[in-house]
Order: structure tokens, then sequence, then C-alpha cells
């Protein structure tokens, strides 16, 4: 299309020859989509139809596109989730002293909605207790039994190398 317009053609006359011209040519022929139907055609329209197909397609979650107060709010709420998984107390705490952290930095100059103040680190900690004492079943085995009793001591490979020196 390096083609410039004659000063004599009608702008719609040009386009429409220049259309015909590649198509005889074969320009058109193998081009991704063809013979097929526009793809959500028949959807309302959306200014930000072009940010969620992007998000959707990189499977990409929309609450990035959320506020900082209302993301923070968010993950307030999936906290006793996030934290269900983690094996220790400690990493528990670490995990609220982040989100406490991300919460504060946010309140030192907050713009529109979000959490009205940090989370308690132990309250969080005592849900955690109480979870995983209703998920977990005990695993103390009874006394006496075989697969415990006279089995000998496993020694570190380290231990025994430090004492033959």
């Amino acid at each position: 299309m390096t083609d410039r317009k004659p000063p004599h053609l009608d702008m719609e006359t040009w386009i429409d020859r220049q259309i015909r011209e590649a198509t005889e040519r074969g320009l058109f022929d193998n081009l991704p989509g063809a013979g097929k139907p526009l793809p959500d055609l028949h959807t309302p329209d959306d200014e930000l139809w072009w940010v969620k197909k992007y998000l959707r397609r990189e499977g990409l979650s929309t609450e990035a596109l959320l506020p900082t107060g209302l993301r923070l709010r968010a993950q307030i709420e999936r906290l006793p989730d996030t934290v269900r998984e983690l094996p220790s107390e400690w990493a528990v705490r670490e995990a609220v002293n982040k989100l406490n952290q991300q919460i504060t930095q946010w309140l030192r100059a907050p713009s529109g909605p979000g959490p009205a103040k940090p989370v308690d680190p132990d309250a969080i900690v005592e849900r955690w207790k109480a979870d995983r004492a209703n998920t977990t079943p005990p695993t103390a085995t009874p006394p006496g039994d075989p697969a415990t009793t006279n089995q000998p001591k496993t020694r570190r490979w380290w231990l025994w190398r430090q004492r033959r020196r």
C-alpha cells in the first residue's frame, strides 16, 4: 500500500480497488481465522474488553486491577485459607507480618476504601492451630506397639565421624 491516492479518484473507490487487487493476488489467502465467525461479535460493548481478554488468556487474576486498599481487604479475607497449609506457627506469623507491613504502608497514605487496621497475628495463629487440630488425625502410636519397641537408635553420620577424631 505504498501507492498514493490519485487525485481524480474518490477515496472509497481507491481503497476498494486496492482490496480487490490484493484479493486477486491471493494476499488474503491462508490468514489465521479465515472463514470463521468473529469471536465475541454479539457480546455487549465493554471498554476494557482487551484487558479482560489478556488476563484470561495469560491466566492472571483480575485482583491485580483493584486499588491497593481493596486488594489488601481481599487478602485479609483469604488469610485463613492462605495460612492453613503453612507448616509452622513461625511461618503463619511471618505471613501475617508481611500482610501487616503492606497494610501499614497503605495506612500511611490511604487512597480509597481499604482495611481499617492491621490483622491480629495471635488470632490468626489460634485459628490456624484450631484448623490443624480438626484436620490432622493424631499420629501417636499406642504403647507396646511392636513397630516402636526395641528398635535400635540410629546415629547421625556426622556424630560418628566426630567421635572417630
